[in-house]
């Protein structure tokens, strides 16, 4: 009995790497080996980043918080401090949203917190 080829299985498998690197620079678009390392590579960033992420915008965050905070004389840590002594649960995305979106809210905010 013949042995059967596999062809359009291996088509299938290289044709779903080369569409995967599709806008890839250089030979990593349309050469399959290089293709492939490329594709596998970018597959672990895009799966470490997503866990990055939330830690990104936490930063992001904060920093939007202290150079909204500054600019009413307190620093960002004491800010937070007072903000869970007078057991005020407002989120950091919250806050970062209201110095951005809404100056003047923000700041009868810290009015509030700092006396």
């Amino acid at each position: 009995m013949p042995r059967t080829s596999s062809n359009v299985q291996s088509r299938r498998r290289k044709k779903k790497i080369l569409k995967a690197a599709k806008g890839y620079y250089g030979g990593k678009h349309s050469m399959y080996r290089t293709a492939k390392e490329a594709v596998e590579r970018a597959l672990a960033y895009s799966y470490r980043d997503r866990r990055k992420r939330p830690n990104q915008f936490r930063r992001l965050w904060i920093t939007r918080i202290n150079a909204a905070v500054r600019n009413e004389g307190v620093s960002y840590s004491k800010f937070i401090n007072l903000l869970k002594d007078k057991n005020i649960h407002l989120n950091r995305k919250l806050l970062a949203d209201m110095a951005v979106n809404d100056p003047d809210g923000f700041k009868n905010l810290v009015q509030q917190v700092i006396s």
